[in-house]
């Protein structure tokens, strides 16, 4: 499958480069910030939608590595490309305990600013701590695959 370009000036990450601002609300409303809410951790966010499998797979795998983390490691960010309450009846079957952003697929959407061009679910983009982008992983994580991908 073929997304269309990006449209023109859009700014889109690339691998070593401080990633664009992205500001989402989750939830509840309340606006956050990427990269600058989590600046000087890590942080890792996975693109995800409720209806699609590979990604509901994953999600516990994501929560457990979320859990490991602690309070400094790899923060895990997850944004979902859906209907919030779509989103919302989801999380209440498969809860996590990692911050979910809201967002509007799209030629547009932050999933094409991380560098998902091409809109497949799930992706996962790495952020170091100074912002900059590390790695893009396209499709879900296998159990226990998350842990030495994140430790760049």
């Amino acid at each position: 499958a073929t997304a269309p370009p990006p449209p023109e000036g859009l700014a889109v990450a690339s691998r070593g480069e401080p990633i664009p601002t992205v500001r989402l609300p989750d939830l509840q409303g309340r606006e956050a910030t990427l990269p600058a809410d989590y600046a000087g951790r890590p942080v890792l966010v996975n693109f995800w939608a409720s209806w699609c499998g590979p990604c509901i797979e994953e999600m516990p795998e994501l929560d457990r590595f979320a859990a490991s983390q602690g309070g400094t490691g790899v923060q895990v960010v997850g944004i979902a490309l859906d209907e919030p309450d779509a989103v919302r009846e989801f999380l209440r079957h498969t809860p996590v305990d990692y911050p979910i952003l809201l967002d509007v697929a799209g030629p547009a959407d932050s999933g094409v600013q991380l560098g998902n061009v091409r809109g497949v679910l799930p992706f996962t983009a790495l952020v170091d701590a100074q912002g900059r982008l590390v790695k893009q992983k396209i499709g879900p994580f296998e159990h226990g695959e998350v842990d030495a991908w994140a430790a760049h």
